[in-house]
């Protein structure tokens, strides 16, 4: 079966983002759909009114109408999904749980689609077949068996529709539960709790017409090149007008250098491109916070030197009285950060930060976006309450061209949040579903993801359903993750694709196959739409465009409806009537959603329609009423005291990133374009000066231990060194296989978002390296 897999090489890479590098990917993998023709239909309904939503990330669709709105990595989403390639009963026949675990994610996955609902069988380690009734009745029974609804937890990946999530909470919550672990957990959830408590709503503030308007972009942990790379062209164009476009990011991705434009023939012609930035500076791995804070120290004196020489204010004084509360404790914070710890800490030079600084006064209108490079510390609150705190000095929220930008990663992470799908849902939710539902809906806290791993591995947690998503691989910790899924008595995987946490089961298992985005979803009353959320706030419509590989696939709305129906009966709703027609699913939002009112009729709308955002207006959903500044304190040491516990020092900080053939923990392929990785995932990338002061080789292989102080080794085996443009005392390597490192007890101070960004390592020659040696010489 070909797989594409090239020989490991290293070849640092030297063309621009997407251009003909692009092109040649996206025709690959559109080859190795095996269904070419159907798909270049598909490709060119993506993000198009009447077609689907990409299944890729959250970046928001153009106003522009255009013929082709994908990019590479959405092309590989669709093509990826809408394969002709079929996992059924035959070939779990043939296979073992056993020998599937002994294979690669991506072998996993290339396998093909899920085609029919399958049960794990102990006797013969099989899945075998099972109908979608009895599948039901199976879950059914261990939900009605359990002693307390909150041993269940129902986990939601950011790909799930509104529909499909609106009707998952609902019944998680009519059961009795508020355990609703979700990918946000580990990606965004440091965005929502921060600007929930500054600004009093948890998503950006800008849309996607503000871009063209911003004097300055300031993209800070954020990798869009790989990521997100739709937002490659506003940043190109905002550097063409003139604007600043000032990267904040410790590795010099080339997705935040140059673009190379694949829809303009004569700069693809020329082999042309153009920036995309103005300024590039590297900070160390959690020195974001002491940056940002160095910047508006810098703003503070130029401040009082206006006002002693009575020159205009730095600051926006009308913005900050009407609309701001704590500006008096944040300056005092300010004064009381030194500039030598700020200068540490942040790992730039004082020269690089008043730069910094310079181009943000300068700039009228700003733009702050950020992603996961910012959400995965300990301090991540801190660090974003930061970003917010600069913003408001300026008064650069709330105005065109100005904004705070959280750039979500999955399609609709942002939509299912808005949906319930939240572990601390609100009051005005929850007394929402009481009275349109006319049931009690439970009100302590659930679980988030950390919380639900700890209640697995506790024996607290008897059932897990997953919508979605691969939660044995995105967790932290790996071992530990697994672990505790097999402590379940019974998992369910509602799936599109075959991955890790098919194989990582409890006493009794599921796989639920699902209709992707690319599929048509048909029921009683005709072909359906589901709807999404992306970064800004904008729902659109989906209509999938392709005939299902098999009948025995169902869409997640039908699957949860059965599940419900099986455990409720036809309480709190008629599940069979919410499937006949997604619009009745659509009306219930609009009944108990805020900003959803007449929400079928405003769906029509080309292009969808615009939720609204309470900051971007200047109302501040906050109990003051009015957008808070935070006088958060720097972290004395950026490394946790459990790891210096350990009794060990660090060699290198570690983060986890992505592939370029990656998405999330799907992996399409073993190349790395942009890094000049092919053939390769096992790899460890470090500043050159670190692997000799180690006392290694580039290209040697060595184990990787982490540190913490509570005596679990966590350690990975056999990757291979490699030197690369990265800041001193940095490292970095692919998620999930670095996962194991991250400790299930680090993370995020307020959000519980395991810290993959900062993870303490010592490396060690690889014992698999050093048997083979002793076996030579033998």
């Amino acid at each position: 079966m070909n797989m594409h897999v090239a020989p490991p090489r290293y070849k640092p890479y030297t063309g621009p983002a997407a251009g003909w590098g692009a092109l040649r990917s996206v025709t690959r993998f559109w080859l190795d759909s095996k269904q070419p023709l159907k798909n270049l239909r598909a490709l060119l309904k993506t993000n198009q009114n009447g077609g689907f939503d990409c299944p890729g990330c959250a970046w928001g669709d153009s106003p522009e109408s255009g013929a082709v709105k994908f990019c590479e990595n959405g092309a590989k989403a669709v093509n990826w999904e809408a394969t002709s390639r079929a996992v059924n009963a035959a070939f779990f026949k043939r296979y073992s749980l056993s020998q599937l675990r002994e294979q690669s994610d991506y072998w996993l996955e290339y396998q093909g689609r899920l085609t029919e609902p399958m049960r794990y069988d102990a006797a013969t380690d099989h899945y075998v077949p099972i109908a979608w009734d009895d599948a039901f009745k199976l879950i059914a029974k261990h939900l009605n068996g359990l002693d307390n609804p909150n041993q269940a937890d129902f986990y939601t990946s950011g790909r799930a529709s509104n529909e499909a999530a609106f009707l998952y909470q609902l019944f998680g919550r009519a059961l009795g539960t508020n355990n609703f672990p979700d990918c946000s957990n580990m990606c965004h959830e440091a965005s929502g709790v921060a600007l929930g408590q500054s600004i009093g709503i948890g998503k950006g503030t800008v849309t996607f017409a503000d871009f063209d308007k911003a004097d300055a972009i300031f993209v800070l942990g954020q990798n869009p090149g790989t990521n997100h790379p739709r937002m490659l062209e506003p940043l190109r164009e905002a550097v063409k007008r003139g604007a600043q476009v000032v990267c904040f990011n410790p590795l010099k991705e080339r997705g935040l250098e140059r673009f190379q434009h694949p829809q303009h023939p004569i700069e693809m012609l020329t082999n042309g491109s153009e920036p995309l930035n103005t300024s590039f500076l590297r900070p160390a791995l959690g020195g974001d916070m002491a940056a940002l804070r160095a910047i508006a120290k810098f703003l503070l004196q130029w401040e009082r030197e206006a006002a002693a020489n009575n020159l205009p204010p730095v600051f926006d004084h009308a913005f900050i009285e009407t609309h701001t509360q704590g500006i008096d404790s944040y300056l005092q914070v300010l004064d009381a950060s030194s500039w030598p710890s700020l200068v540490e800490q942040s790992g730039l030079s004082l020269q690089e930060l008043e730069y910094a600084a310079r181009l943000y006064r300068e700039a009228s209108r700003v733009i702050i976006c950020w992603a996961m490079g910012i959400t995965q510390h300990r301090h991540s609150v801190a660090i974003i309450q930061e970003i917010t705190n600069l913003q408001l000095l300026r008064g650069n929220i709330g105005r065109p061209g100005a904004g705070l930008c959280p750039v979500r990663g999955h399609s609709n992470v942002q939509g299912d949040r808005t949906m319930g799908i939240d572990e601390r849902p609100s009051a005005a939710l929850l007394d929402a579903l009481e009275q349109r539902f006319k049931f009690s809906a439970p009100r302590e806290e659930g679980h988030n993801v950390v919380a639900a791993i700890n209640a697995m591995l506790a024996g607290q947690t008897r059932v897990f359903i997953a919508l979605g998503g691969n939660f044995a691989q995105a967790t932290p910790d790996s071992p530990q993750s697994h672990k505790a899924l097999q402590n379940c008595e019974l998992t369910v995987q509602i799936s599109t694709k075959l991955n890790r946490s098919h194989l990582t089961i409890g006493k009794q298992a599921l796989i639920l196959p699902c209709l992707g985005r690319t599929d048509i979803d048909q029921q009683a009353s005709g072909p359906q739409a589901v709807t999404v959320e992306d970064s800004f706030s904008m729902i659109h419509a989906s209509y999938g465009q392709l005939t299902p590989l098999s009948t025995q696939m169902r869409s997640e709305p039908a699957i949860i409806a059965g599940i419900a129906k099986a455990t409720l009966g036809d309480s709190p709703v008629n599940w069979d009537s919410l499937i006949a027609d997604y619009r009745e699913i659509r009306q219930l939002i609009a009944d108990t959603i805020p900003g959803f009112t007449d929400f079928n009729r405003r769906l029509e709308q080309p292009g969808g329609f615009y939720l609204g955002n309470s900051a971007a207006q200047r109302q501040w959903q906050t109990p003051s009423g009015k957008a808070h500044f935070k006088a958060n304190l720097l972290l004395e040491d950026l490394i946790p005291e459990q790891a210096r516990r350990s009794g060990q020092q660090p060699d290198l900080i570690m983060q986890t990133l992505r592939s370029h053939d990656q998405y999330n923990t799907t992996i399409y392929g073993l190349d790395d374009r942009y890094r000049g990785v092919s053939g390769q995932r096992k790899v460890i990338f470090a500043n050159q000066a670190d692997i000799i002061r180690l006392g290694f080789k580039a290209g040697q292989k060595v184990d990787v231990i982490s540190l913490w102080d509570d005596n679990i080794e966590r350690k990975i085996a056999g990757f291979t060194l490699l030197a690369f443009d990265i800041p001193a005392g940095q490292a970095a390597a692919y998620y999930p296989e670095a996962n194991p490192l991250v400790p299930l007890q680090s993370y995020g101070s307020g959000s519980f978002t395991p810290t993959s960004k900062f993870i303490a390592i010592r490396l060690f020659a690889s014992a698999a390296d050093k048997q083979m040696i002793e076996a030579k010489s033998a």
